[in-house]
């Protein structure tokens, strides 16, 4: 059974910084594409930053781009979300999860991932 715990979360100011990190359980991470989503209440859960397999691919949403850093590090089985310059609308819950994969395709889609931790909790204020 694999499971997946986040940790890194917090509250901070408008600009400030967070390291959220994932670590998954599981004999390796080398067969996982590893995908954060965001979930703000109210609203839809939307796929904010993933990597692929290999590591060598990465996708970025619009409303991320340029400010978060998705990374891996299989040996520690452990993938990090570094975000940067944060915004009040970066608030919310940030889930990682992972999915079984055979291509570079970086993953984004729900029905992608196969196992989801609980999710850490991040606050901005301004």
């Amino acid at each position: 059974q694999v499971t997946v715990r986040e940790s890194g979360g917090g509250s901070v100011q408008v600009g400030g910084s967070l390291r959220l990190s994932c670590k998954v359980s599981t004999h390796t991470l080398r067969i996982y594409g590893i995908t954060w989503f965001r979930q703000v209440h109210g609203k839809e859960r939307e796929s904010v930053a993933g990597v692929n397999w290999s590591g060598n691919g990465t996708w970025y949403s619009d409303s991320v781009k340029g400010r978060f850093t998705i990374s891996r590090e299989d040996a520690k089985k452990t993938v990090f979300l570094q975000m940067d310059s944060l915004k009040p609308e970066d608030t919310g819950v940030y889930l990682c999860a992972v999915g079984l994969s055979h291509t570079d395709y970086v993953f984004h889609e729900e029905y992608q991932m196969d196992f989801w931790g609980q999710g850490t909790q991040v606050n901005v204020s301004s």
